[in-house]
């Protein structure tokens, strides 16, 4: 067999049953003949958001893969490596290349010479006779660790090169590192000594299936939990223990307990500075765990630390302080889960006027509150585009099942939700995948609505349109009352109908829930759906915490 053949057969071999790509490139047609499907997107940006909500929604266990041609595709598709490398999410890039005769002439782009900086790992193809042991090498990467794109780069020619002999490769398996017991002692005894825990846990908790070992934990030690944006939905939001989750918004629980507690406990975090996270307020004893050695001291001063797969931390930790303890745990004095639960009674109340508007242009929180109590949660998988929906969503969706929300947002490339959803509904087709953004969002990325209808992938998305780049009104003053430079628009619904979606408009808040109702029973059916709702442009926050 010639080279793309085997790298087909290697693919398929490996479980995949999509790959995601634009426009020309062997590996496309090469998939389609082994029984793979090709999910052809309008632009790569969008293709590698589809490999990335697709692992996302699996876990890892199912790679994502996206191909591009050589050049400009792979030059259109460095912003989706960006951000699937800044929220360590595992995806196979496999980018053609110019043929190794040509190495190293101008002008070109060279996919190994400029997708370092977002990859976790990467290299060229160099012989036909590599393709089995550098596939294997990037599969094992992709499962092992901490995650992040791992690129492939297959020069013209050895796609058509003869593979001498038979294919040699079978599946690779990851490895997980399990923690030093002398850390987990140590940071056991921390733990129970702290007179106000808080856990802070990131997206390695998913990733590693530690949902019931956090929630052990969590009881074990009466300790309130948080999560970042991306570890969303790893520990259940309906659970007394509950802070909820923290992007540029937060929550009123996490605003209360964070700033008193004495010590934090980051688990499956890099525990980075971003402008998308609470930022840990100082003085506090800080104990992290990650699987990555490298994020340990770079942000945040370790006092303690433990390195290892979340699962195993978490479950060490839980049997060290059980033995401990004997089962009892850390019992402060204080019933925690009733404090948890008085203040976000208190702030939703405070909230409640706008979640529950009747204004018009409607309320966007009207509309998020009434959705997420119309939905079956723990069968929805929901996600977001960048700026005011990601902001207005955070706080208020409670996530009840693991990865039932996908979370995202060092990098914030706007559009990103739409080929995240996608994928997600790839990976989870009975289920209800949901995404919400703005019309900012749209204008990048609305043709790939016809790649959701083309492809019969059922997919609900919700814009909130008002009219404006909203969130942007702030910086750009001047320029938005000379020269009207933030307002944007469209008939939306319009859009998705001409795209071959199901749309409809909604400009009254009373008429949202049947039409949702329909968008539901659309999107069964493989047909996307597109509900297009006219909302207001800002807030008066002086009136409102």
């Amino acid at each position: 067999m010639n080279g793309v053949t085997a790298i087909a057969e290697i693919l398929k071999r490996e479980g995949t049953k999509f790959l995601a790509c634009y426009p020309a490139q062997p590996l496309i047609e090469a998939c389609a003949l082994a029984g793979i499907r090709p999910i052809m997107c309008r632009q790569e940006r969008v293709g590698m958001a589809i490999a990335d909500g697709f692992s996302r929604t699996t876990n890892g266990k199912r790679i994502g893969v996206f191909c591009m041609q050589g050049g400009p595709g792979t030059e259109n598709a460095f912003p989706g490596a960006a951000q699937a490398f800044s929220d360590n999410v595992p995806i196979l890039l496999l980018p053609g290349g110019e043929g190794t005769s040509r190495a190293f002439i101008r002008p070109g782009f060279s996919a190994v010479e400029n997708y370092g900086a977002v990859t976790k790992w990467l290299a060229q193809v160099n012989q036909v006779e590599r393709i089995p042991e550098l596939l294997r090498r990037a599969f094992y990467n992709l499962r092992t660790g901490k995650g992040g794109p791992v690129l492939l780069e297959v020069p013209r020619n050895v796609w058509t090169e003869e593979l001498p002999g038979e294919l040699d490769y079978t599946p690779v398996k990851g490895n997980r590192v399990a923690p030093d017991p002398a850390d987990v002692r140590e940071v056991a005894q921390v733990l129970l000594r702290a007179r106000n825990l808080v856990i802070h846990a990131g997206q390695g908790v998913l990733y590693a299936e530690a949902t019931p070992e956090l929630v052990a934990l969590a009881e074990l030690l009466q300790a309130p939990v948080m999560t970042t944006m991306p570890g969303k939905s790893g520990f259940p939001e309906n659970h007394p223990l509950a802070l909820g989750a923290s992007s540029t918004a937060t929550t009123k629980p996490i605003a209360h307990f964070l700033p008193k507690a004495d010590v934090v406990f980051g688990i499956g975090s890099s525990l980075t500075r971003t402008n998308y996270g609470k930022t840990i307020p100082p003085g506090k004893v800080m104990v992290h765990s990650t699987n990555d050695p490298a994020d340990v001291n770079k942000d945040y001063k370790a006092d303690y630390a433990v390195i290892g797969d979340a699962k195993l931390v978490l479950r060490a930790l839980v049997d060290e302080i059980t033995g401990r303890t004997e089962g009892i745990g850390r019992r402060n004095g204080s019933d925690t889960a009733a404090e948890v639960q008085a203040v976000k009674k208190e702030w939703l109340a405070e909230w409640m006027p706008q979640l529950t508007s009747s204004e018009v242009p409607i309320n966007p929180y009207r509309i998020i509150w009434d959705l997420m109590h119309h939905v079956d949660r723990a069968n929805t998988i929901i996600t977001h585009d960048a700026g005011s929906p990601r902001d207005q969503i955070v706080p208020f969706w409670e996530s009840v099942a693991p990865r039932t929300y996908m979370g995202w947002g060092k990098s914030t490339q706007l559009g990103y939700g739409l080929g995240l959803i996608m994928g997600a509904k790839l990976a989870e087709p009975q289920k209800l995948c949901i995404n919400i953004m703005g019309d900012a969002a749209i204008g990048m990325v609305g043709m790939d609505i016809e790649t959701a209808a083309r492809s019969k992938i059922g997919i609900l998305t919700i814009v909130f349109n008002n009219g404006a780049m909203a969130i942007e009104r702030r910086t750009l003053v001047y320029a938005t009352e000379k020269y009207g430079s933030v307002y944007v628009g469209g008939n939306y619904r319009d859009v998705a109908r001409a795209l071959g979606a199901w749309g409809e408009r909604v400009e009254q808040p009373q008429e949202f829930l049947p039409t949702l109702q329909q968008a539901i029973e659309v999107t069964k059916s493989g047909t996307p759906a597109l509900i297009e709702c006219i909302t207001k442009e800002g807030y008066d926050f002086s009136r409102y915490p």
